[in-house]
C-alpha cells in the first residue's frame, strides 16, 4: 500500500520521491509506505491553502454552509466506521475496540462543530454616547495541524473540525508513526464537498515537514499536540512569525483516593485510566495518590485486577495492544528498568499473551508502590502502562503530592465528601478535574488543555473552537 499527499486537491508524490516505510505494532512488519513530504511540500500545501482561504468558493461561503460540510463528512465518518477503525487500530496497535471508540468519536467531532459553526459570534459593547462598538470573531486563515501518533483521528476530529467551522484551511501535518487513517478520512473531503485547497496533508517527519509547517511564514496558526520539547519549539517557531499557537503536551495526572470513596466503583476506573492506548495517552491517570489508612483494602485487589490483564496483537482485542514502536517500547522499558534497579516494589503486572508475534512491541500493564514522589516514574511522562502508588496522610498532603510536578493537565477526585471535592477541584492545579469519575480527556464537548508543562490553550468543546478565531473591534461614529 502506497500513501501519498494530499495538495491543492490532488493525490501526490512528495517532491523527493521519498518514502517512510510503516510496520505494524504488533508484528514489527512493513505493510505499507508514506510519502516522505519536505519544505518543498510545506510551500505547495500552504499556498494551497492561502488561495482556498483568499479566492475559491471558501473564501466566501457562510457558518450555515460549512456547518453542512461538516454534517455531511461526519455522515461519511460514521457509514465507514468499520474500515476507519481497523486502519486505526493495526497503525497504532491499539485493540479494535478502541479503534472503533476513535472512530466513533471522530464522527462526533465533525457533527458538534457542524452545529457549533453558526453559533460564532461577536458582541456589543457599551460605549462612548453617539458610538457603536462591537467586535467580530474572524478566522485566523491558514492554519498550521500538527498531530500525534497515539490518537490520530480522535485529534484530527478536534482540530480540523474546530478550524474549518471557524472559517480557516489548513494543512496538516500527521505523526510519521500513524498516518493512515487520517490518509482514510481525507479520502471523503472531495464526496462531501469541501473545495480543493481547503484541507492539505503533508506526510513527512517532524524535523523536516513539521519543523517547516510550524516556522513557515505563510501561515497564521499552529496547533500541535505531542512532548514538551517539541512543544517548546514549535513556541519559539510560531513567535518568530508572530502568530499564536495552541499547545497540548502531555501530563503525569494524579487519582487521588480518599478512604471514603466508593473503592468498588473506583477500580475499574483506576486501571482503564493507565491502560488505554497502552497507556500511550495524554491525560493517563499515572499517579495513584492512595491514602494510607485504606492501602491495605484496595490494593490486594487491585494487583488482582493488573495480574488478570493481557497485552497482545490489535486484532485480539485484549485488554493492551502493542506500543506503537520499538523506539517507544525502548523508552517505556527504560524507565521500568530505572525504577527496579531503584529498588522501587513491583507490586503486579499483566502479562503479554504467549502468541504473541515475536517482532511486536509489546510492554505489560505494571504497578509500582510505594513510590518515592521524587522519583523519575512518579514525576517523568512515561506514556506508557506503567502505574506509579504514591501513599499520602490527609488532604493537605495529598494536594501537595497531586500538585508536584511541572504538568497540569487533569486530575481525579474519589471522596464521598462534597466540600473536600470542591476545595480539591478549585486548588488543584489541572485543566480538567473529574471527581469519583476519570474522562481521560473527557468528552467532545468539554475544553482540554493544560498548564505547566501540559501546554496552553484549550481544545474540544465551544471553547476549542474559538481558539481558530481572532476578535476584531470595529466602532461607528454616528452622533
Amino acid at each position: 500500500m502506497k500513501e501519498y499527499l494530499l495538495i491543492d486537491g490532488e493525490w501526490c508524490e512528495a517532491g523527493s520521491s521519498k518514502r517512510i516505510e510503516v510496520r505494524c505494532p504488533s508484528d514489527g512488519k512493513p505493510f505499507a509506505s508514506l510519502a516522505a513530504g519536505e519544505a518543498g511540500d510545506i510551500d505547495r500545501a500552504v499556498a494551497a491553502a492561502r488561495r482556498a482561504f483568499e479566492s475559491s468558493p471558501w473564501s466566501s461561503m457562510t457558518a450555515l454552509e460549512r456547518g453542512r460540510l461538516l454534517h455531511r463528512l461526519s455522515g461519511m465518518v460514521a457509514a465507514r466506521e468499520d474500515d476507519i477503525a481497523a486502519i486505526e487500530s493495526r497503525d497504532t496497535g491499539k485493540p479494535l475496540r478502541q479503534g472503533r471508540a476513535d472512530a466513533v468519536a471522530l464522527a462526533r467531532y465533525f457533527e458538534f462543530y457542524g452545529s457549533a459553526a453558526e453559533m460564532v459570534r461577536g458582541t456589543t459593547l457599551p460605549f462612548l454616547d453617539g458610538h457603536t462598538a462591537m467586535t467580530l470573531r474572524e478566522p485566523h486563515g491558514v492554519v498550521g495541524i500538527i498531530i500525534p501518533w497515539n490518537y490520530p483521528i480522535q485529534i484530527l476530529g478536534r482540530t480540523l473540525g474546530a478550524a474549518i467551522a471557524a472559517g480557516n484551511t489548513v494543512v496538516i501535518k500527521p505523526a510519521e508513526d500513524a498516518c493512515l487513517s487520517i490518509l482514510a478520512v481525507a479520502r471523503c473531503l472531495d464526496e462531501a464537498g469541501f473545495p480543493p485547497g481547503v484541507v492539505n496533508i503533508v506526510t513527512g517527519y517532524g524535523e523536516t515537514a513539521g519543523a517547516a509547517l510550524a516556522g513557515h511564514g505563510g501561515i497564521d496558526f499552529v496547533t500541535f499536540t505531542g512532548s514538551p520539547p517539541v512543544g517548546v519549539s514549535v513556541q519559539q517557531a510560531a513567535a518568530r512569525n508572530h502568530i499564536g499557537c495552541t499547545l497540548e503536551l502531555g501530563g503525569k495526572s494524579p487519582q487521588i483516593v480518599f478512604d471514603d470513596a466508593d473503592l468498588e466503583a473506583a477500580l475499574p476506573v483506576l486501571t482503564n485510566a493507565i491502560i488505554q492506548n497502552a497507556g500511550q495517552t495524554c491525560s493517563a491517570g499515572s499517579r495513584l495518590l492512595l491514602q494510607k489508612s485504606i492501602m491495605d483494602r484496595l490494593l490486594p485487589s487491585l494487583a488482582r485486577r493488573f495480574r488478570s490483564l493481557r497485552a497482545g496483537p490489535h486484532d485480539r482485542d485484549l485488554d493492551c495492544g502493542p506500543l506503537v514502536s520499538s523506539a517507544q517500547r525502548d523508552i517505556v522499558q527504560a524507565h521500568i528498568d530505572r525504577a527496579l534497579a531503584d529498588g522501587i516494589p513491583l507490586i503486579a503486572q499483566g502479562e503479554v499473551v504467549s502468541d504473541a508475534p515475536d517482532g511486536g512491541y509489546y510492554c505489560p500493564p505494571m504497578l509500582f508502590g510505594p513510590v518515592p514522589e521524587d522519583h523519575p516514574i512518579a514525576r517523568e511522562e512515561i506514556f506508557g502502562p506503567v502505574l506509579s502508588m504514591i501513599p499520602f496522610d490527609d488532604e493537605a498532603d495529598a494536594l501537595r503530592i497531586a500538585n508536584a510536578t511541572d504538568y497540569g493537565l487533569v486530575a481525579g477526585i474519589w471522596t464521598s465528601d462534597g466540600a473536600r471535592q470542591m476545595r480539591l477541584a478549585r486548588r488543584i492545579r489541572a485543566g480538567q478535574v473529574f471527581i469519583n469519575a476519570y474522562g481521560a480527556g473527557g468528552g467532545v464537548e468539554l475544553p482540554f488543555g493544560g498548564c505547566g508543562k501540559s501546554g496552553h490553550g484549550r481544545e474540544k468543546g465551544f471553547d476549542g473552537l474559538l481558539e481558530f478565531t481572532r476578535i476584531k473591534t470595529i466602532v461607528t461614529r454616528h452622533g
